[in-house]
């Protein structure tokens, strides 16, 4: 109950704020704050690192349309039809990566960065979004609620309360296919930025942070299409159902993943997270955790899902 009201005062003064218009900075550390509660007060959009001198990031196409959703204030950017050689082409591929098969894409919009607590905070203000979450992240008790965070990814949230979410904000959860499209662009990278091996200029990963970073940080590991933060930092969660045996007879056009069934089934995740190391956050890596669980009670926790510290998500949208 504590919690709960202090989670509400907060979001009073935070979450009525439009969310922020984000560019991408370079790399920055966060410094890890404890806010007391009888502190907290509303504050502007805070100020993204400046980036780093002689830094250049990733070329990113200047043609490519951007738009702005009017219900959260996230930049979307339309990926365009083409082709996407999903899976692995490496030597670190596992086996539920395997086999690497072209895959034929409409197009559609992707979020630029990962949903924010900012936003989320919206989103429970309009009465859509649950509030049951922990407001915790890795080393800061009071992440959710603190406005120094409101720009930094939102963690704890299951597949289902990201799926609510997404459908609030009009969009939905993007489709594996299309996650991993949006971050390889039109060839075999390993990597969002290109074959490079990964490194603090391009990604939080391997616990060099060892919490989540403001999203936009990591302008260097751009996708070919300009969305950021899709190797590191947090998960996230896509539509699919995950089967590690699905790539051998997985569809060739818009693939949606295997057929869901009734019960207990575990959905996709992607891009790895700021504890993960340079596997992880491969572009053709794919990892999992518990969805709903329909055949639980409703008074049972694990009927919603799992969450994370190490889990957010960003949404799509189609034409």
């Amino acid at each position: 109950m504590k919690n709960s009201l202090l989670l509400f005062s907060i979001l009073l003064l935070t979450a009525c704020q439009p969310a922020s218009s984000i560019i991408p900075a370079e790399t920055a550390s966060p410094t890890v704050t404890t806010t007391a509660t009888s502190e907290l007060q509303p504050s502007a959009t805070p100020e993204l690192p400046t980036p780093t001198q002689g830094l250049t990031p990733t070329p990113a196409s200047t043609s490519i349309p951007e738009r702005v959703s009017p219900m959260d204030g996230m930049p979307q950017v339309k990926i365009p039809a083409g082709s996407l050689h999903m899976g692995a082409f490496d030597v670190n591929a596992e086996a539920d990566e395997k086999p690497g098969h072209e895959v034929t894409m409409d197009s559609f919009w992707m979020d630029k960065l990962e949903v924010t607590n900012g936003m989320y905070a919206i989103c429970i203000q309009a009465g859509t979004c649950s509030k049951e979450h922990s407001i915790f992240s890795q080393r800061r008790p009071d992440y959710f609620i603190n406005p120094e965070y409101r720009d930094y990814p939102v963690v704890n949230i299951s597949w289902e309360q990201a799926k609510i979410y997404c459908e609030w904000a009009g969009r939905r959860l993007p489709s594996e296919a299309e996650w991993e499209r949006a971050a390889r662009g039109d060839d075999l990278r390993t990597y969002p930025w290109g074959y490079e091996p990964p490194s603090e200029t391009y990604a939080n990963f391997d616990s060099l942070v060892h919490d989540t970073s403001r999203v936009g940080s990591y302008s260097a590991g751009t996708s070919p299409f300009g969305i950021l933060d899709m190797a590191g930092n947090v998960w996230e969660w896509v539509e699919d159902v995950f089967d590690g045996d699905y790539y051998p007879t997985a569809g060739t056009i818009n693939p949606i993943g295997p057929t869901q069934i009734p019960g207990k089934y575990n959905r996709v995740i992607r891009g790895g997270s700021y504890q993960d190391t340079f596997l992880d956050i491969r572009v053709s890596n794919r990892g999992s955790l518990p969805g709903p669980n329909l055949l639980a009670p409703v008074s049972d926790p694990t009927r919603y899902g799992k969450s994370s510290v190490k889990i957010g998500f960003r949404c799509a949208a189609g034409n």
